[in-house]
């Protein structure tokens, strides 16, 4: 099946970082014992920020967009527009409905948003700005009531960029707070905070720990690891393109995979003399040469389908396809967060603009599960209403026998009752 140009030379991460977890967890113990004022301690402790209130008002809101370039905002804007449009299409797919699947057996569906939702937006030196796009929408457009989002400070300042992001995508609150103890706070609640219902976006190890540590007290997105990508080519790729694009996703971090599998032996030769030649020169080579390095990789197939069951196994969160038939990758491959088809788009797309969620599965979790969408925030639950007797007593005595069949005789007495109350029947035992 081919052969490996190039093997990564260290293994992704999977485990996690004890240090990390003993500093997430006693954090958010001491938020959950002292509430604002350990949130404000680690504020202070962490990103030397201590303001009045770290909630926004309406004036400074105001103001910080202000400050913010006008291309910039309508930039945001346009890009929210793509989010919102693709997550009310979302919505309209999920339908509520009622089924009598038997005369006087009604069964029903609904699909209900949670009341509250968190969504966190990375700052620091590279602010995702986007993600307040993929998080606050996407939960307003489910129904969510209340969006609080929290974004840290950068360098001592408000994130002026991301705050708009938050305000133009319609978050209620508005929080300068960063790390764990804004997590926490969201989570568990404080004096100031409300909680929430469900936590969202991404962060740094510290983040992604204090989700993982608070998911069963609140819902959570995903689990979050780094960033990879993949990328599918045939001879007719241009190796360029190749390059630039797994480049593009490998300086989201020194740990984030860029795998490239090809039917073409020269499409992987030039490949790779293309990221020797451009990685030099990277803005971001402090984060995307060492994730080449470690976590690229580089295999030769002998064919398309054989391309596609290697992709289908590293289970990659981005897999973009950049062959001559690039539809055919929808019917033959299972195992992707999202993908990216033909030259015309990239992943970049993905993560900023085209209006597709950027939160998605990684470490092989796109095995089970997709990304972030309207449907995360909502609760499908069914309801039940039997007002036939007649069918009533019918479910009754089947109920009652499935039940005996379990040594489940509570349960049991309680399908006995509806159908000895149509029948008319004396219980055996009833006292």
């Amino acid at each position: 099946m081919g052969n490996t140009v190039k093997k990564a030379t260290r293994a992704a991460t999977v485990t996690n970082d004890p240090a990390v977890e003993a500093t997430v967890s006693a954090v958010i113990a001491d938020v959950r014992e002292r509430g604002d004022n350990a949130v404000r301690h680690y504020s202070r402790t962490f990103d030397s920020w201590d303001p009045v209130s770290f909630q926004l008002g309406p004036e400074e809101i105001e103001r910080v967009i202000a400050s913010v370039p006008t291309q910039v905002k309508e930039d945001i804007r346009a890009a929210q527009a793509n989010v919102r449009n693709f997550a009310e299409h979302q919505r309209t797919s999920l339908h509520d409905f009622e089924v009598e699947t038997a005369p006087g057996v009604f069964l029903g569906q609904r699909n209900i948003p949670v009341a509250a939702a968190g969504a966190y937006v990375p700052g620091g030196r590279y602010p995702l700005v986007a993600s307040a796009h993929m998080t606050i929408i996407t939960a307003k457009v489910a129904g969510v009531e209340r969006v609080t989002a929290c974004t840290p400070p950068m360098q001592g300042q408000i994130p002026a960029a991301s705050v708009a992001a938050m305000a133009f995508a319609g978050a209620d609150e508005i929080l300068i707070l960063g790390g764990v103890q804004a997590v926490a706070a969201m989570a568990i609640g404080t004096e100031s905070i409300g909680r929430v219902d469900i936590l969202t976006g991404p962060g740094n190890a510290y983040v992604a720990e204090a989700k993982r540590q608070l998911f069963g007290e609140v819902g959570i997105d995903l689990f979050a690891g780094p960033t990879e990508t993949l990328i599918i080519a045939d001879e007719h790729a241009d190796p360029f393109m190749v390059a630039v694009d797994l480049l593009s996703q490998a300086e989201h971090g020194p740990d984030s995979p860029a795998i490239l599998i090809t039917t073409s032996e020269d499409v992987a030769r030039r490949t790779e003399e293309h990221i020797d030649r451009l990685l030099p020169g990277m803005p971001t080579r402090q984060k995307a040469e060492p994730a080449w390095r470690d976590h690229g990789e580089i295999h030769v197939v002998d064919s398309l389908t054989d391309a596609y069951v290697l992709a289908d196994d590293f289970a990659s969160e981005h897999v973009q396809v950049l062959t001559v038939n690039p539809r055919e990758a929808l019917a033959a491959m299972r195992n992707y967060g999202a993908l990216f088809l033909g030259d015309g788009t990239c992943v970049t797309y993905g993560d900023k603009v085209i209006g597709t969620n950027h939160t998605l599965p990684t470490r092989k979790a796109a095995r089970y599960t997709g990304g972030l969408w309207v449907g995360k925030f909502l609760k499908t639950v069914t309801y039940q209403e039997v007002p036939d007797p007649a069918s009533s007593a019918a479910l009754g005595e089947l109920a009652a026998r499935a039940s005996r069949v379990e040594s489940f005789e509570g349960h049991a007495r309680s399908g006995d009752l509806r159908a000895a109350r149509h029948f008319g029947t004396e219980l055996p035992w009833a006292p």
